[in-house]
């Protein structure tokens, strides 16, 4: 992801997630710290490779095609794969399948710290991307499920205002690393913290039980997907090559044909074609589409501009970013009391039009001048249209489907999301380079540069202005030629740019075609609770002990207590190590228990797997 703002469902997903009891009160702590840990190390790899692309074209001599690939690597594999992830985790074990994830995120980190060649460090990003298909569903899903429904706005706050610093900070502290050491440095740094998650994961995360009614992975729609999305990446990054690209362009739109129907056909697909239906839903989707595609793709171009035309340190273009991710962060979370008010419709309509301006203006700057008078304004702009934006497309995703829905309508909207990032590069990155070699010729025809220098020049354009004089140049024309060589990549900025801001409009024109008013009692269908067929087995019966019976037997310890409401039998709770009110439901087959803790007053039924 190049772009210093996360999905904007993640907050969504763990919000609308089923009623849990949630794990004991001393863990939930750390659940929360293991959980803003995982969530951070995977925004803090997808924030780093901002400010480190020009470093690592430098070193490697990369083209522009090799460095959409280190972009886009990562998120085809996170993109395609995070929902059969989560699947995943509800399979075979949630906090299993997390560390997983964060462990294969540091291996992956370290491998593309020592990568020889771009193509090496193109499969490490794949790798991570795969790792992070792991990690960041399976975070979420252990947040939802250690704390129940009433107090998970308090760990969400948490959450999202920890993983917001680290957006905020993280392009500047890898733009420091890529300074002060090595883009490999920046890659390093990853793995500290993705260790420290799996470690605090394993000794003090309590692993959930596996949910015997979780649907079976989709498998075949994910390899589908996932085959789908590298054809038309691939496609559009070698639209150049013309054969490799039809074949690239055709094997993925028949992947992602095959994937659809598979889709429609399958007991339990990945994305639930049913939430199409909804005219809001598809609305809502388009415009994450487009906005993060727009946004996503001058933010891709921007350092470029600022290493290579404008000179600043990779400390400063992390810097650059500062602004819009402070302004996201902390403003974003504002914006929903404002919906309240005067509805989500202008939110959804001004919000992007305030986005595509911010971008727009980015064309503006030239050379030179200090980034208060240049670049702070455009991006204060964006910053503020994406704070106003990106609220209100949660509450409307959450709307426009039904309370049960809910849950995998904000992965698949964050799905959308990632699609939107991983196209932007792609897209953004073959236009830039066409502007860019456009302009190039255009503007050595105009200054009658010699035939063989020219030649030299454009061929050298799949390295953008990074392009190097030849070393045969006369030292006298070697400094007008570098400033015609900025001057061209400029233009090729400009109208890629601007390319992003009219995508970002057409989204605003969108929704407000297609979003109507949002339901008020959208929250209130999502608390709603589903039945329990076994409610008839409670006979309310009084504790056979003050302790876990078993426990208190071979003279152990536990951490909460339960009650099973069949027989009065007291066991320990699946935060204990023993686990005997799960082993009491297993050799009795009694469905439901109570919480014996102070306080808490909420049932499970370990057969329909939910609270009752």
């Amino acid at each position: 992801m190049i772009v210093a703002e996360r999905p904007p469902g993640d907050a969504a997903v763990v919000r609308a997630a089923p009623e849990t009891p949630g794990c004991a009160s001393h863990a939930r702590r750390w659940v929360l710290l293991a959980t803003i840990l995982g969530s951070s190390v995977a925004f803090m790899m997808a924030s780093i490779i901002n400010v480190a692309l020009p470093a690592i074209q430098e070193t490697y001599g990369a083209t522009v095609a090799q460095m959409q690939w280190v972009a886009s690597a990562y998120t085809v594999l996170l993109a395609a794969l995070t929902l059969a992830g989560g699947a995943l985790g509800d399979r075979f074990g949630r906090r299993r399948v997390f560390q997983a994830g964060a462990a294969g995120l540091a291996l992956a980190s370290i491998a593309g710290s020592v990568a020889p060649d771009a193509r090496w460090l193109i499969a490490a990003r794949a790798a991570q991307g795969l790792a992070g298909a792991l990690l960041v569903p399976n975070s979420l899903a252990l947040l939802s499920g250690a704390f129940p429904r009433a107090e998970r706005g308090a760990a969400i706050g948490t959450w999202s205002a920890a993983t917001a610093l680290v957006g905020a900070v993280s392009p500047m502290l890898g733009g420091w690393f890529v300074d002060a050491g090595s883009w490999r440095l920046a890659f390093a740094t990853v793995m500290p913290p993705a260790l420290l998650t799996v470690a605090v994961a394993a000794r003090r995360v309590p692993d959930p039980p596996v949910m015997r009614r979780a649907p079976p992975v989709d498998w075949l729609g994910a390899a589908l997907a996932t085959v789908g999305l590298f054809g038309v990446v691939g496609g559009i990054i070698a639209i150049g090559l013309r054969l490799t690209s039809v074949v690239a362009l055709g094997a993925g739109a028949v992947a992602l044909t095959a994937f659809v129907r598979h889709e429609r056909r399958t007991a339990s697909p990945m994305v639930p074609p049913a939430l199409f239906a909804s005219r809001a839903f598809c609305g809502v989707n388009l415009l994450t589409l487009l906005l993060y595609l727009g946004v996503t793709g001058a933010f891709f171009v921007l350092p470029f501009n600022l290493v290579q035309v404008q000179g600043y340190s990779s400390t400063a273009t992390g810097a650059a970013f500062l602004p819009f991710a402070l302004l996201v962060g902390v403003l974003s979370r504002r914006v929903g009391a404002l919906g309240d008010r005067i509805g989500t419709r202008p939110l959804l309509v001004g919000g992007p039009v305030i986005t595509a301006l911010g971008l727009a203006s980015f064309a503006v700057p030239g050379i030179g001048g200090p980034y208060w008078t240049t670049f702070l304004g455009p991006m204060i702009v964006t910053g503020f249209g994406m704070s106003l934006t990106l609220a209100p497309l949660t509450t409307s995703v959450l709307a426009a489907v039904g309370p049960v829905e809910a849950g995998v309508a904000s992965g698949v909207n964050n799905t959308i999301a990632r699609v939107g990032t991983l196209l932007a590069v792609a897209i953004i990155g073959v236009v830039a380079l066409a502007l860019y070699g456009g302009a190039l010729e255009r503007r050595l025809a105009a200054a009658t540069v010699p035939a063989d220098v020219a030649r030299v020049l454009v061929s050298a354009r799949r390295s953008l202005a990074d392009t190097t004089i030849p070393e045969w140049v006369a030292p006298i024309e070697r400094a007008s030629l570098a400033a015609l060589v900025r001057d061209a990549f400029l233009d090729g900025f400009r109208g890629s740019v601007l390319l992003c801001a009219a995508l970002v409009f057409v989204g605003a024109a969108i929704a407000a075609a297609t979003i109507g008013p949002i339901d008020p009692n959208a929250a209130e269908r999502e608390g709603t609770m589903p039945t329990c067929d076994h409610l008839d087995a409670m006979k309310n019966p009084e504790p056979q002990s003050r302790g876990c019976e078993e426990c208190l037997r071979i003279g152990d310890t536990w951490v909460h207590l339960r009650l099973c409401l069949t027989c009065g039998y007291v066991g320990c709770c699946d935060s204990s190590k023993n686990k005997h009110a799960t082993k009491h439901f297993w050799s009795m087959q009694h469905p439901i228990v109570r919480s014996l803790e102070s306080g808490e007053d909420w049932r499970w039924c370990y057969v329909d797997e939910i609270a009752v």
